[in-house]
C-alpha cells in the first residue's frame, strides 16, 4: 500500500466497500463494479455503489447518501474500491466531486486501469487530499477481471464452464449429459451466467441440447447476450438460443432462414474456421467484459488452443463414467507430449451440494 499504513478499521471499511461493489455484479457492464464508504469521526456517514452505466458512480452515490442522512463529510475519510475517475465520460469526474465535498483522506483499493480515467488520485493529491492506494487490491481486482482485461489487453475475460464426472467425462457418446451434476451446482452455474456480459456456445451444443442459455435459477436484472459459434451457419432457425435475438458467428454468409432479430458476424481465419481471437477482440470493442462459455469439447478445445480462455469453472460430480464418453476439451491438433498440455493454476475448490466446484486460471504466457 502506498501513501500510508492501513489499520484494522481501514480494512473493515474497505471490506464493506467491496461488499457494496458486489451489489453491481450483474448490472454495471461495461463499467467496473465499485463500492464506496465514507467515515467521519469513526462513524460511517455515507455508503454507495455503482449500479449501472450512466448512473452515479460509487463516490457520488455515497456523497448523496451522506447528504440524505444530513451528515457533514468535510474532513472525512473515503474508502473506494477503484480510483475515482478523473475524466468526463457518461458522468462528470468523480475526483472533482470528492474534492468539492471536502474529503480529507482517500483510501483506494486499486488504481483505474483505464488510461482515460486513471488520473483521479493524482488530481485529488494535488488538491491536498491525503491519498493511499493498495488496500485489499487483490480483492478489488477479483471483482473486475473482465473490465481490467478489456481495457488493458483489448479482449474480455473468458470463463469456460463445464460439468463433468470425477474422471472428466462431460457427456455420453450420443451427447446425453442431463444431468451429470446436481441441482445446487446447476443453480450456481446460473449465478456465473448472470454476471457475464454474454454466454457463448457452439453449434454442437445447440444441436445436441437445444439450450436457451438464459438465466433462470435466480432473479436477474438483465439477461446476458447469447453468442453461437457456427462455422457453416447451420443453427436451426427454431433453436431456443435464437429466441429473442442472438449473435451467430460464422466463417461464411448468413443463414437466410434465421429470424430477423438474429445478428450475424462473419469472421474467418486462414483455415476457413471461425477466428476466435478476432471474435474476442470484437467483443471487447463492443465493451463486453466477461464471456461465459458453455460449449462442447470441440469448441472448448478450440478456445483453449487459441489462447483466449482465462479461467475454467469446473463442476465435478462424485461419479465415474469412463470411455468412450466425451471429455472436457478436444483439440484439432492432438497434444502429443505432456509439455504441450494446457497448464492451470487452481484458485479455489468448494463443495456445492454433492459436487465440487473448481476454479482454475489458465497459465498463458505472461499471466498471473
Amino acid at each position: 500500500m502506498t501513501g500510508g499504513r492501513a489499520n484494522d478499521d481501514d480494512r473493515r471499511h474497505m471490506a464493506r466497500a467491496l461488499e457494496l461493489a458486489a451489489r453491481g455484479l450483474c448490472t454495471t457492464t461495461p463499467n467496473p463494479r465499485v463500492g464506496c464508504v465514507i467515515v467521519r469521526d469513526g462513524r460511517v456517514v455515507g455508503e454507495g455503489w455503482h449500479e449501472r452505466a450512466g448512473g452515479p458512480h460509487a463516490e457520488v452515490a455515497a456523497l448523496a447518501d451522506a447528504g440524505a442522512r444530513g451528515e457533514d463529510v468535510r474532513g472525512a475519510t473515503m474508502y473506494v474500491t477503484l480510483e475515482p475517475c478523473g475524466h468526463t465520460g457518461r458522468t462528470p469526474p468523480c475526483a472533482d466531486a470528492v474534492a468539492a465535498a471536502g474529503i480529507a483522506r482517500l483510501v483506494v483499493a486499486m488504481r483505474d486501469p483505464h488510461p482515460l480515467a486513471a488520473r483521479g488520485a493524482a488530481r485529488l493529491a494535488a488538491a491536498g487530499v491525503a491519498v493511499e492506494v493498495g488496500l485489499l487490491e487483490h480483492e478489488a481486482r477479483a471483482l473486475n477481471p473482465g473490465f481490467v482485461a478489456r481495457v488493458t489487453r483489448g479482449r474480455p475475460w473468458v470463463r469456460m464452464k463445464a460439468a463433468a464426472s470425477l474422471d472428466g467425462r462431460t457427456a455420453m457418446p450420443d451427447g446425453e449429459s442431463r444431468w451429470i451434476t446436481g441441482e445446487a451446482a446447476r443453480s450456481d452455474g446460473h449465478a456465473w451466467r448472470a454476471r457475464a456480459c454474454a454466454v457463448l456456445t457452439g453449434i454442437g451444443t445447440v444441436r445436441s441440447d437445444d439450450p436457451a442459455l438464459t438465466v433462470r435459477a435466480l432473479a436477474t436484472p438483465r439477461q446476458p447476450r447469447r453468442i453461437v459459434v457456427d462455422r457453416h451457419g447451420e443453427t436451426p432457425p427454431g433453436s431456443k438460443v435464437l429466441a429473442g435475438g442472438a449473435l451467430v458467428v460464422t466463417a461464411g454468409p448468413r443463414n437466410p432462414h434465421w429470424p430477423a432479430d438474429v445478428e450475424h458476424l462473419a469472421l474467418s481465419d486462414a483455415a476457413g474456421r471461425v477466428d476466435l481471437a478476432a471474435l474476442m477482440r470484437e467483443l471487447a470493442r463492443r465493451e463486453m467484459n466477461e464471456i461465459h462459455v458453455e460449449a462442447g469439447s470441440r469448441l472448448n478445445g478450440a478456445l483453449l488452443a487459441a489462447g483466449v480462455v482465462d479461467e475454467v469453472l469446473l463442476y465435478l460430480a462424485p461419479a465415474l463414467i469412463g470411455d468412450p464418453a466425451l471429455g472436457i476439451a478436444t483439440f484439432v491438433e492432438a497434444r502429443r507430449t505432456l509439455d504441450a498440455r494446457v497448464r492451470l493454476a487452481i484458485h479455489a475448490v468448494d463443495r456445492v451440494g454433492e459436487d465440487l466446484r473448481v476454479i482454475a486460471r489458465v497459465r498463458n504466457e505472461g499471466s498471473e
